[in-house]
């Protein structure tokens, strides 16, 4: 019997394996790799750095977007191995660009007294600045997460305001509800999906990290 090809990012592999798509995405180790995987995704593609030693990679100039064609790439490459000198790199990940849209985040944890709890709010740089969230208790029903996108201040960005159209609410609705399911499986400590970037036609997921 073949064995099963090890995975180059375990986070995207257990969102695949339950079903929950990601952009399209591969692991360099060189420049050439890079541009081979970028060649084959097609442009524009975003890289990463892939670091045990890094958890927040713009704090460290690890992640560049919009990379158009091979000459950016391979300049976008080297800057990133740059400011990573001081760190262990596991490899450059190169991922399709996600669509434009509203940033979310998907996120939870393992409460001592509850137990495992996910979070919907607004994603991106705004998790901060606004702590516009909302939670429940895990495994949550489709009402539940109806509910917790109106209960976002934000919630008029998803449902729609002066003329742009609402984001997918079904597809946000699905995946909150595969997502409590995973946490509870899988039962993870942490989790954070962010951003995840959801227009009228369905979403993207940028970034994902978990912590079992």
């Amino acid at each position: 019997m073949a064995r099963k090809p090890i995975c180059a990012i375990p986070e995207f592999c257990v969102l695949e394996n339950y079903k929950i798509a990601v952009l399209p995405y591969g692991l360099a180790a060189t420049p050439d790799e890079a541009a081979k995987l970028a060649s084959k995704i097609g442009y524009p593609v975003a890289l990463k750095l892939i670091s045990p030693d890094v958890t927040h990679k713009t704090d460290v100039g690890g992640v560049k977007i919009g990379i158009k064609d091979e000459t950016r790439l391979r300049h976008a490459y080297e800057d990133i191995l740059e400011g990573a000198r001081e760190y262990r790199v596991h490899g450059i990940l190169v991922q399709k660009m996600a669509r434009k849209g509203v940033e979310l985040i998907i996120g939870g944890k393992k409460d001592s007294q509850f137990g495992h709890m996910i979070v919907l709010g607004l994603g991106g740089v705004y998790v901060e600045v606004f702590k516009d969230v909302s939670a429940r208790i895990c495994p949550i029903t489709k009402e539940d997460a109806q509910e917790m996108v109106m209960e976002l201040r934000s919630h008029p960005l998803l449902t729609g305001v002066r003329g742009m159209k609402p984001v997918n609410l079904d597809k946000l609705y699905s995946l909150l509800l595969t997502v409590s399911k995973m946490m509870v499986k899988e039962d993870m400590k942490e989790l954070d999906l962010n951003p995840v970037i959801f227009d009228e036609l369905g979403f993207d997921i940028v970034d994902v990290r978990f912590v079992r």
